[in-house]
C-alpha cells in the first residue's frame, strides 16, 4: 500500500512511518498541519491515509476537514482517521458520501500493530473499519432511520459488528453463532435496508454507512 501519514506529534508520526514500512508498505508522504495534509492527499492520492483530527494551526479539526476536502476532490479517496477525539459533525459528513474506504479509530483502542495494519488494509480495499467507541458516540445523538427500525435486535448486533469491519466468521464467533446463521441475518438485513446489489463487499459497505449515517 502507498500511505500518507498526517500527524502533528513527531514521535507518533515517525513511529507510524517505521511501523508501516516494517510491514512492507510505502509511506509516500507525511504531514504535520491541516494544510499540509490536504496538499499531501491531493498530491499523492494514496491507497489509504492515516489522519489525525486535531492538527495545527488551531488544533481543532483541521485534519478531519482536510480529509473531507480531499474526498470532495477525489471521491472515494480512502481515509483512516486515528485520533483521540470523535468529532461527530464532521465524522457524519465523512460518512455521508455513501462510499466506503473509511475508518475511524481512537488511538487508545489500537492494541497491536497487526490490528492497525489490518484496519488500514480494509479501508484501502474500500471497506470500513470503525472503532466500537466511535460507533457508540456517533449513534448517541442520532435519531432513528426508518429502514433501520425494521431490523431485529440480533440484526442490529450483526450490523454493529459489521461496522467494526468484522467478517461473518468473526461476527459469528463474537455472537456465539454459526457463520451460516450470520449469513442468513445479513441477507435478511440487506433486504430490509433495500440493498440488493450482488456485490457482497459493496452491500456490506452500504449497510454499514446506512447504519452509521443516521440523520
Amino acid at each position: 500500500m502507498r500511505i500518507v501519514v498526517a500527524e502533528d506529534l513527531y514521535l507518533l508520526r515517525d513511529g507510524m512511518v517505521h511501523l508501516i514500512e516494517a510491514y512492507g508498505h510505502q509511506v509516500v508522504g507525511t504531514a504535520a498541519t491541516g494544510p499540509e495534509t490536504l496538499e499531501a492527499l491531493l498530491r499523492w492520492r494514496p491507497d489509504v491515509s492515516v489522519v489525525d483530527v486535531r492538527m495545527p494551526p488551531t488544533q481543532s479539526d483541521e485534519g478531519l476537514r482536510a480529509a473531507l476536502a480531499a474526498r470532495r476532490e477525489v471521491p472515494g479517496l480512502p481515509i483512516f482517521i486515528l485520533s483521540q477525539h470523535v468529532e461527530q459533525l464532521y465524522a457524519r459528513e465523512l460518512l455521508a458520501a455513501g462510499a466506503g474506504g473509511i475508518g475511524y479509530f481512537l488511538k487508545e483502542s489500537v492494541f497491536d500493530a497487526d490490528q492497525f495494519i489490518d484496519a488500514l488494509q480494509r479501508v484501502a480495499d474500500g471497506g470500513t473499519a470503525m472503532d466500537p467507541a466511535v460507533i457508540t458516540k456517533l449513534l448517541s445523538s442520532g435519531s432513528s432511520n426508518r429502514r433501520l427500525e425494521k431490523l431485529t435486535d440480533r440484526e442490529h448486533s450483526v450490523l454493529s459488528l459489521m461496522a467494526e469491519g468484522l467478517s461473518n466468521q468473526a461476527i459469528g464467533q463474537r455472537l456465539f453463532l454459526s457463520e451460516s446463521a450470520i449469513s442468513k441475518y445479513t441477507t435478511s438485513m440487506f433486504d430490509k435496508l433495500g440493498i440488493t446489489d450482488d456485490d457482497d463487499t459493496n452491500r456490506r459497505v452500504r449497510a454499514v454507512l446506512t447504519f452509521l449515517n443516521k440523520p
